[in-house]
C-alpha cells in the first residue's frame, strides 16, 4: 500500500491565516540592519505565536545574518528571509504521510495524555481510511475508562469500524495484541490502537504503554508502523513538553495535532519540528468527522506569510 493520508485531504489555507498572524508589516528594517526595537518586536512576534525559544533564536538570528549581508530589504526581504528559513525547519515534512505495511495490517499506536481529543483523533482517522476504501479495526486499549470505551464504540459503529475492547481493568498489551491477531483473521487494512491518556508523571502507566509498544513489535514486524501522539493545539508550549516526556517511552514518529481551529498560536508545528525533529502529520480542524487533513508545510508557510 502506499503511503497513506499524503496530501489527500483539502488544503484549507484559511485555517493557517486565522491561526498564526505575524503581522510583520511594521517590523522595519533599517538599511543597515535591525535596530533593537525591531529585533525585539519580531523575537515578540514569533514567541506570541508559539514559535518556541529555539525556532524563534534560530529565525532572527538568519534574518539578523541576512540583513547585515545585505540581502534583505525592507520589510518584504525579511518576510522572504523568515519563509526559506521556515521552509528549512519544516522540510522532513515533505513526506510525512502515514506510512502503511507492505503485507499484513498496518499498525498505528495512539498515544497522549487525557483531554487532548485522542478519542475523536482515532475516529476521524479510522473515517478517512474508511473513506479512503481501507477496512479499520479500532482497538480500545483504555482499559480503566469505561465512558471513553464507550464513546470510541459508538465512533467506530457509526463509521462502520470494526471494534475490539478488553475486559475492566484487563491488560492493555493483550487487547493490543488480540487485536492484531484478530485483524490478520478478519484481513484487515488497518489497527488503530487507541491507548488510555496519561501523565509522563504516572510512572505505572507510562511503562505498560512501553509494554503495549513492546507486544505489538514482536506480534507483527515492522509495527507499530506509526506511533502518533495526539497534541492540544490550545496548550502551546506543554505540547512540546508531552512530545518529550512520551518520546521516552516510546518511539514517536509522527503527531496529531487537535483542536488546531481553536488555536490562535501555530507556531507550534515549527516549534515541535525544531526542538524534537518529531513531524505534524495530521492536523484536527473542527469537532466533526471530515475536520481532518494532512499537514502541508508549503501550504503553511503561503497562508502565514501570503503568497
Amino acid at each position: 500500500m502506499p503511503r497513506l493520508f499524503k496530501k489527500k485531504l483539502e488544503r484549507k489555507k484559511g485555517l493557517w491565516r486565522r491561526v498564526v498572524d505575524l503581522a510583520l508589516t511594521d517590523v522595519r528594517v533599517a538599511a543597515g540592519g535591525f535596530d533593537t526595537k525591531a529585533l525585539e518586536m519580531l523575537e515578540e512576534r514569533l514567541l506570541a505565536a508559539d514559535f518556541g525559544v529555539p525556532a524563534t533564536l534560530r529565525l532572527t538570528d538568519r534574518a539578523e545574518q541576512a540583513v547585515r549581508r545585505g540581502t534583505v530589504r525592507g520589510s518584504a526581504g525579511l518576510v522572504q528571509s523568515l519563509k526559506e528559513e521556515i521552509a528549512e525547519i519544516l522540510a522532513p515534512t515533505a513526506e510525512s504521510g502515514l506510512n502503511s505495511a507492505e503485507s499484513g495490517p498496518t499498525v498505528y499506536l495512539m498515544v497522549g495524555v487525557n483531554g487532548v481529543g485522542k478519542t475523536t483523533s482515532v475516529a476521524k482517522v479510522a473515517h478517512h481510511l474508511i473513506q479512503d476504501g481501507h477496512t479499520v479495526m479500532v482497538a480500545a486499549a483504555d482499559t480503566y475508562r469505561a465512558g471513553a470505551v464507550a464513546q470510541l464504540e459508538m465512533w467506530a459503529d457509526r463509521i462502520g469500524a470494526d471494534f475490539l475492547r478488553g475486559q475492566q481493568g484487563g491488560d492493555p498489551a493483550a487487547v493490543a495484541f488480540d487485536a492484531l491477531e484478530a485483524a490478520e483473521a478478519r484481513g484487515i487494512d488497518v489497527v488503530l490502537i487507541d491507548t488510555a491518556g496519561r501523565l509522563h508523571t504516572h510512572r505505572g502507566l507510562m511503562a505498560e504503554l512501553t509494554k503495549i509498544d513492546r507486544v505489538v513489535r514482536r506480534r507483527i514486524e515492522g509495527a507499530p508502523h506509526e506511533t502518533l501522539i495526539v497534541l492540544d493545539a490550545t496548550v502551546g508550549q506543554n505540547a512540546v513538553r508531552q512530545v518529550e516526556a512520551f518520546s521516552k517511552s516510546v518511539q514517536l514518529s509522527g503527531i496529531v495535532l487537535a483542536k488546531m481551529d481553536s488555536s490562535a498560536r501555530g507556531g507550534i508545528v515549527v516549534a515541535l519540528q525544531q526542538e524534537y525533529g518529531i513531524p505534524v502529520k495530521l492536523v484536527g480542524t473542527g469537532e466533526g468527522l471530515e475536520d481532518l487533513e494532512s499537514f502541508d508545510a508549503t501550504s503553511f508557510i503561503e497562508a502565514v506569510f501570503g503568497p
